[in-house]
């Protein structure tokens, strides 16, 4: 890999494990997602840095959870259908175009569909 991709790789991982702990304190800003681009971006360019993301105590386990079994625990499930279901609710106060409205919420409806249907940690 040439060291100009390495570092466009290492630069994603980078802003994506920022988002992530940025998730941590803003409560409607997700985490898992960012630390799930960042260790897939950490995995081409910084082994070791994927490597410390996994072993992290508070990204690690979702992370594993999702890398080797594709799954979502329970509680993370929850939080999505309902940032979800306000994201639903805002957008039907405030798009007025029919169309896009439902456009919207539709996406969002399978979107969520997608994450409640996916499996829960075995452990």
């Amino acid at each position: 890999m040439s060291e100009l991709k390495r570092l466009v790789y290492l630069a994603i991982a980078g802003v994506g494990f920022a988002l992530g702990v940025v998730g941590v304190f803003v409560p409607l800003m997700p985490t898992t997602c960012f630390m799930l681009l960042a260790v897939w971006a950490a995995t081409r360019s910084s082994p070791r840095l994927a490597g410390w993301i996994r072993a992290h105590p508070r990204f690690g386990p979702a992370v594993l959870a999702w890398e080797g079994e594709r799954a979502i625990p329970r509680h993370a499930k929850r939080l999505a259908a309902a940032m979800l279901a306000l994201s639903m609710l805002v957008l039907a106060l405030t798009v007025s175009l029919l169309w896009l409205k439902l456009a919207l919420i539709a996406g969002l409806a399978l979107l969520g569909a997608w994450i409640v249907t996916r499996p829960e940690p075995a452990v």
